[in-house]
């Protein structure tokens, strides 16, 4: 089973378009399609093209109500706050991010994600996708040497050990210096595409048969086994 996953489109619409014409047997958006929460209808069509393939966040710029509406509309599925099987996977989703300067649409507190992070408790074996990454980790690396991550999320990481854990929010994190669009938590593989603007947009493909996780930008293709 191969999925792509992405993140923080932010309304460019040719980059989402070049995504989908890659072949997978999933597609997770990892939230922030739009800005602001404005525009997200655009992405309804291109998006439905994939359907019923194609799973949506809201990130930090939606809101969750605004999502699940998105997703009834262009028969999605929504994967905030749910988990699902697929060839003997369970595959769960979080969205928004913790507080941020902004005031942005989608934030919780460190508390709200705790919670909302419970019901996959011991639900094995998992993939994880959160549009926030864990704090303290090469993935919330961002300007100036700060990590912008949430404590839930490590928390939840460290105690629960999925086994693939993928995220966005952080744009520059694969591109920092100290930062990277890949980690090891314990026995947990982390991801973070980050946001790259150019002909080719950021993405990981991540090859469960083969354990090969992929991240594609326009500078090429850094592959890496993960047996």
């Amino acid at each position: 089973m191969r999925i792509l996953v992405f993140s923080d489109i932010h309304g460019d619409l040719a980059a989402l378009e070049a995504l989908l014409d890659r072949e997978a047997d999933l597609y997770i958006a990892a939230g922030d399609l739009v800005s602001w929460g404005r525009g997200l209808d655009a992405f309804g069509p291109p998006l439905r093209r994939r359907a019923p393939r194609v799973w949506v966040l809201p990130g930090n710029h939606e809101h969750e109500s605004g999502i699940e509406a998105f997703c009834q509309r262009y028969g999605l599925n929504a994967l905030h706050g749910r988990h699902f099987e697929l060839d003997g996977w369970r595959i769960a989703g979080l969205g928004h991010s913790s507080p941020t300067p902004f005031n942005t649409p989608g934030e919780y507190t460190e508390e709200e994600l705790a919670e909302r992070l419970r019901p996959f408790s011991g639900l094995k074996p998992l993939i994880l996708v959160c549009h926030c990454p864990p704090l303290g980790t090469p993935l919330d690396r961002a300007a100036f040497g700060r990590h912008l991550g949430s404590r839930a999320v490590r928390d939840f990481l460290e105690r629960e050990q999925p086994a693939w854990f993928a995220c966005g929010h952080i744009h520059e994190a694969p591109y920092r210096t100290g930062g990277s669009w890949i980690d090891r938590m314990g026995d947990t593989w982390l991801f973070n595409p980050g946001k790259q603007i150019g002909d080719v947009p950021a993405r990981i493909e991540i090859d469960l048969d083969a354990r090969v996780a992929r991240w594609i930008t326009f500078d090429g293709v850094d592959e890496r086994s993960l047996s």
